[in-house]
């Protein structure tokens, strides 16, 4: 039961911070926007950890606390907010919700789960299904260097949810979340400070909350629940959840902003949920078939 409802608020999370970045942004830089929250996200989480800060080992576990910014914090948050300025957002989110797939194909070899016939199926129809979910968003200008930047961001997560699996024993969940966006979020600052105008910001309440609420829930939360998800079962089949985010996120505006329910959006919630049926189906108990 605890595992569904943490699944559950770690989908309602995701889904609805993309709207609330996309505001977000009309009063800050990209960059400058994702260091800032990350470091937010980071300190605020660090603050509440310092009781537990044996638990940190920084001689020993530097190294996976440095590895893992780079692929959960840089590439994902920081390149993605580089990449928005080049694809709509509707097809940004498609390319980097290929996370799933990657993580399926990589769980198979690094951590030896299975790549069976209803996961390969499930993947590719889940992947579909964010596809027509987003169909409606997909328009507006398109640069080469924009598809790019999505797969960087797709391959950063996928590499960064695998990495994580395999340390989880290692380090402390927490203290992870807590020093990947303190580190990624400084490295974000510094590059946004040289590229980007900090004058730019403009720091009203909606900036303020739409900063406040992506740290502590869009982040720290969300990363907290993500990864404990990730240390109980199977990397696969735990990342086939965030199939639903897209489709959360779309279904958010279709009830909130009035946006249309299309038939477009019904097949991919099809597609999605059937996906994750098939991905997190069980193998006959007498056959080991699935």
């Amino acid at each position: 039961m605890k595992t569904i409802f943490s699944l559950i608020a770690l989908v309602c999370i995701w889904g609805s911070v993309w709207p609330i970045y996309k505001y977000a942004l009309q009063f800050s830089p990209p960059v400058l926007f994702s260091g800032i929250r990350s470091i937010i996200a980071g300190l605020l989480f660090a603050l509440i950890l310092i009781p537990q800060w044996r638990k940190i080992k920084w001689k020993e576990n530097w190294p996976v606390y440095v590895i893992s910014s780079i692929f959960n914090v840089i590439l994902f948050y920081g390149i993605q907010s580089i990449g928005l300025q080049y694809l709509p957002a509707g097809l940004y989110s498609v390319i980097v919700y290929f996370q799933p797939v990657l993580v399926v194909i990589l769980a198979w070899p690094f951590l030896k789960e299975p790549l069976t016939r209803n996961k390969i199926i499930g993947v590719c129809l889940g992947f579909l299904g964010v596809v027509m979910v987003s169909l409606d968003g997909i328009s507006g200008k398109v640069a080469p260097i924009g598809f790019v930047l999505a797969l960087i961001t797709a391959s950063g997560w996928a590499i960064g949810t695998i990495y994580v699996k395999i340390k989880s024993n290692v380090v402390n969940g927490f203290w992870l979340v807590a020093l990947q966006n303190v580190i990624g979020g400084l490295c974000m600052l510094f590059y946004g400070l040289g590229a980007e105008d900090i004058r730019a910001i403009e720091w009203n309440g909606s900036f303020i909350v739409c900063l406040i609420y992506g740290a502590i829930f869009g982040v720290a939360l969300a990363f907290v629940l993500y990864n404990q998800l990730m240390s109980k079962g199977e990397a696969g089949k735990v990342s086939s959840f965030t199939f639903l985010v897209p489709l959360i996120a779309v279904l958010l505006g279709t009830v909130f902003l009035d946006e249309p329910f299309t038939i477009t959006l019904l097949i991919g919630m099809v597609f999605i949920l059937l996906s994750i049926y098939l991905i997190n189906k069980k193998p006959n108990v007498v056959t080991g078939k699935e």
